[in-house]
Order: C-alpha cells, then sequence, then structure tokens
C-alpha cells in the first residue's frame, strides 16, 4: 500500500488524502452525517477560525465544510439553511482537483450534487447459514450484504464453527 505524501501533516479533519485511502482499498466514498455544529475558535489547517463541522455516523474524521459543500446538504433538507437541520444525511464524496485555496487550485473534497440512493439489505437468515459458510464468510462480510440480528449472528457463529 502507498502512503500519501500528506499523511504526515497530522490532521484531525478529513481531507483528500484520507479520501485517496479509501479510494485505493476500493471503499464507497459515501457517508451519512450524524450532525452538523457550528464550532467557534477552532483551530483548523494551522488556522484558528469559526467553521461549520460534519460529524460522520462512520467513524471517520469530521469534514469542514465550506460554501460550496454548505449549499450541496443545504439542497438536500428542503433548502433549510440551518445546520440543525442537516442531520442523519446520506452523501458521497468524491475528490476535486480544481479547488480554489487561497489563489491557488488545489485538490479538495466536494459532496456530490446528486444525493446517494439508498440500498436497502435483505435480511440474513438461517437458509444462508450453508452458503455463506461454504464462502468462509465472517460476521463482518455478512454485515456489508446483508442486515443481520444479533440472535442470528450468534446462530451463524455457532453453525459456522460447528464441526
Amino acid at each position: 500500500m502507498k502512503t500519501h505524501y500528506r499523511k504526515v501533516f497530522k490532521s484531525d479533519h478529513l481531507s483528500s488524502a484520507d479520501l485517496e485511502d479509501f479510494i485505493e482499498e476500493k471503499k464507497p466514498l459515501i457517508f451519512t452525517i450524524e450532525k452538523v455544529l457550528q464550532e467557534y475558535g477552532k483551530q483548523v489547517a494551522g488556522k484558528k477560525g469559526n467553521f461549520n463541522i460534519a460529524y460522520f455516523v462512520e467513524k471517520i474524521k469530521p469534514l469542514v465544510l465550506n460554501a460550496t459543500n454548505s449549499k450541496i446538504i443545504k439542497s438536500f433538507v428542503d433548502g433549510s439553511p440551518f445546520v440543525q437541520d442537516w442531520n442523519n444525511i446520506k452523501i458521497e464524496l468524491y475528490i476535486d482537483e480544481k479547488v480554489r485555496f487561497g489563489g491557488d487550485i488545489v485538490s479538495g473534497i466536494r459532496i456530490k450534487k446528486v444525493q446517494p440512493k439508498e440500498k436497502i439489505k435483505t435480511m440474513f437468515t438461517e437458509a444462508n447459514f450453508e452458503k455463506a459458510k461454504m464462502a468462509g464468510a465472517s460476521i463482518i462480510d455478512i454485515e456489508k450484504i446483508y442486515t443481520i440480528t444479533e440472535e442470528i449472528k450468534t446462530k451463524y457463529l455457532n453453525y459456522a464453527t460447528a464441526e
């Protein structure tokens, strides 16, 4: 695995280098905004300021929202400009190589203007046990494709480890 040169610069917030890691690992760039907070006197990229910061349900770094990305989120919530209304919003991120920042053109994170469609997972049931066991599927593998209850997890683990 290759390492992006920007990784040495410690960042508490999501950057294009972080997204490149997801892309290299072939992970989707679809995330759910848990909440957006207005944070005052916050240190971001070495500068102190006031920022709108999106925190995600998925345990990834928070994203500092610029005006462009904020307008896109606003469009996903019937035009509400209030960050308190920006909860539980699915977004898809991408890297834009043509972001203007302080007179320079840099790579930056953008939110796609079209909200991703929610894929509905089917329920993992005992009928799936044999096929999953034959494939050597772990609970983590199963959860990527199916919804699974705690009871079925326990039953599957017992089934998969039985001789």
